[in-house]
């Protein structure tokens, strides 16, 4: 379960990201980076690029950013 912060939510709107995509890619991601605290990178290829999902993980995990990435920059 995760909520998807208002500033995610435009992301997706930009990028053309579903809340589907991003369930994809929190329950079967490619590669997870953990960052600093409690932040993770969740990564999923799709398509030919590279989605990023920023999550705080709490009770309740918080999907704090997204964006898709040219694939060749963050390659697994």
């Amino acid at each position: 379960m995760f909520i998807i912060t208002s500033h995610a939510k435009e992301r997706m709107e930009k990028y053309f990201i579903t809340e589907e995509m991003i369930k994809d890619c929190l329950s079967s991601p490619d590669k997870i980076i953990d960052t600093y605290e409690k932040r993770k990178i969740y990564q999923k290829n799709i398509n030919g690029y590279m989605l990023r999902v920023i999550v705080e993980e709490k009770d309740i995990n918080i999907v704090i950013t997204c964006y898709k990435a040219r694939r060749k920059r963050y390659e697994i």
